[in-house]
């Protein structure tokens, strides 16, 4: 199928016609279905899906985008650096902090720099002192990883990682533990299962009787996978509807360089708490590149704004619009959480396009 045919209005009202009979054989009972990757999220709202499937069907968003679930205790630490560059991507120059957040602090003179790969670092490197802040799930860590062994190819000795990656599937499992969640099924991100795979998911039909479908970002692809979700309740399982691009066994080689690299730690994740096997460290050969052990950075728990309940959004509990900051003292020209921050953060994602 041409990626054109994704768009397709024909298909597109063939698939939402069965996702409604599908339904309606469920005799009025809610489901639940959660999407764990932040371009998901913002896909669903820009094609409006939540308007072309039944009422009975909820799609809630997870812990899917690697901004939101970082704690603000990093850029706290950040902050607090002198002397030293801090690249980072965009998404995070706003992310409130206790002493404000990136953007102001390079207002005040810190030296902060927006980067769109991890190797833009290493140019920083050459010259001065040089932290990349390294944030995200599967699809980025392989990135980082090489970042690191080509600063060691190059013997930089100004250049360091403060490492916050994440992977996805032990978060699965702890909203999964979660009796408030009440997930019925995962929409499981198409980016990062082309980096590990379909193997790492087996888990959640296997020991929590618990369905997910990988799928792309077009509208048949997320309608595809809603309609897979809802016929596999009575036999939950793990499908691919992105195998255009995922492949059972995922990349390799990617795989390879994480374990490379890195070697597996508790991480701690913003509305989760500290999760066991859920983030990764700097492994000792390469710890000369590791900022948290080069400055002294710690990442710890902080008390949230009073308010903003992007933490419970994350776990699956409520929706962006049912915080009462959303669209009011909190909106993408001052934002109070990360959840409104990020380009994938759900907040940003209703705002934009549900409210």
């Amino acid at each position: 199928m041409r990626m054109k045919e994704f768009q397709d209005t024909s298909l597109i009202r063939q698939v939402t016609s069965s996702i409604h009979q599908a339904a309606e054989k469920l005799n009025g009972k809610p489901v639940k279905f959660m999407e764990v990757c932040g371009s998901h999220t913002m896909a669903i709202g820009h094609w409006g899906i939540r308007k072309l499937i039944p009422e009975t069907i909820k799609l809630i968003s997870g812990p899917g985008c690697p901004v939101c679930v970082t704690p603000s205790s990093v850029i706290d630490e950040l902050i607090r650096l002198k002397g030293v560059t801090i690249a980072t991507f965009g998404d995070l120059l706003r992310v409130p902090g206790s002493l404000g957040n990136l953007e102001e602090a390079r207002a005040r003179g810190a030296r902060v720099e927006t980067i769109y790969s991890p190797l833009e670092a290493l140019k920083l490197a050459e010259k001065e002192e040089t932290i990349l802040v390294g944030i995200g799930f599967e699809t980025t860590i392989p990135g980082i990883a090489h970042t690191i062994l080509e600063a060691q190819r190059r013997k930089l000795k100004y250049f360091s990682v403060f490492c916050l990656a994440k992977l996805i599937p032990p978060a699965l499992e702890a909203l999964l533990r979660d009796d408030q969640a009440a997930i019925n099924g995962f929409i499981l991100p198409g980016h990062v299962s082309v980096i590990i795979g379909l193997k790492a998911y087996t888990f959640l039909s296997e020991r929590f009787r618990i369905g997910g479908v990988v799928t792309g970002f077009e509208p048949l692809d997320i309608l595809l996978g809603i309609l897979r979700l809802l016929e596999q309740l009575p036999n939950p399982e793990i499908i691919n509807e992105y195998s255009r691009v995922v492949k059972p066994q995922g990349n390799e080689e990617a795989q390879k360089m994480i374990k490379k690299v890195f070697g597996v730690s508790p991480a701690l994740w913003r509305g989760l708490g500290w999760l066991p096997d859920s983030g990764l460290v700097i492994r000792g050969e390469y710890e000369e590149y590791d900022a948290q052990k080069r400055y002294n950075l710690r990442v710890r728990e902080t008390e949230p704004h009073p308010e903003c309940l992007c933490g419970e959004m994350l776990r699956g509990r409520i929706k962006a619009t049912d915080c009462p900051l959303f669209a009011k003292t909190c909106t993408p020209v001052h934002p109070v959480g990360p959840c409104m921050v990020s380009s994938e953060g759900s907040c940003a994602a209703h705002y934009k396009y549900e409210r």
